[in-house]
C-alpha cells in the first residue's frame, strides 16, 4: 500500500499539462499556448476554422461560437491583427489564450458591443486550415 500512492501520484500528476508562460510580441499581443497542435501553422492567406470565445478584462464575454454551436471559419488575413497574428501561431489541434490590447483589436473605435480602447481575451481552438 505504501508504494501505491506515490505511484499514484506520479501519475497524476505526471498527466497535468503544465500551461506554457505567456509571450508578449512587439504589437503588444500576449499569447499563451494551453494545448498544442501539430502540423503547419497557418498564414494570413490561409482559410481558418475555430471555435473561439471573447471576453473582456472583467470576465464579461461578448461573443462566443460555443454558444452558436458551430465553428466560425474565415480567411485569417481579413480579422482583427490581433487574431491574424496570434492565430498564426498555432497549429491545428492547438489552443492559446490571445490577449489583445486596443491598438491591435477594435482601437479607438470599438465595434458593436465592444467600447472604444477594449482589451479583449481570447481562448481560441484551431480545429483546421485550408491552404
Amino acid at each position: 500500500m505504501r508504494f501505491i500512492l506515490p505511484a499514484l501520484a506520479a501519475v497524476v500528476v505526471g498527466c497535468a499539462t503544465p500551461l506554457t508562460p505567456p509571450v508578449t510580441t512587439t504589437s503588444g499581443l500576449t499569447y499563451q499556448s494551453l494545448k498544442e497542435g501539430s502540423g503547419p501553422s497557418p498564414t494570413a492567406a490561409d482559410t481558418v476554422r475555430v471555435h473561439y470565445r471573447g471576453t473582456f478584462t472583467d470576465g464579461r464575454e461578448f461573443d462566443s461560437s460555443y454558444k452558436r454551436g458551430e465553428p466560425a471559419e474565415f480567411p485569417l488575413g481579413r480579422v482583427i491583427k490581433c487574431w491574424t497574428e496570434g492565430v498564426a501561431m498555432m497549429k491545428p489541434g492547438g489552443k492559446a489564450r490571445l490577449t489583445c490590447p486596443p491598438a491591435i483589436a477594435y482601437g479607438e473605435a470599438g465595434k458593436g458591443p465592444i467600447p472604444p480602447n477594449s482589451t479583449l481575451l481570447f481562448e481560441v481552438e484551431l480545429l483546421g486550415v485550408t491552404r
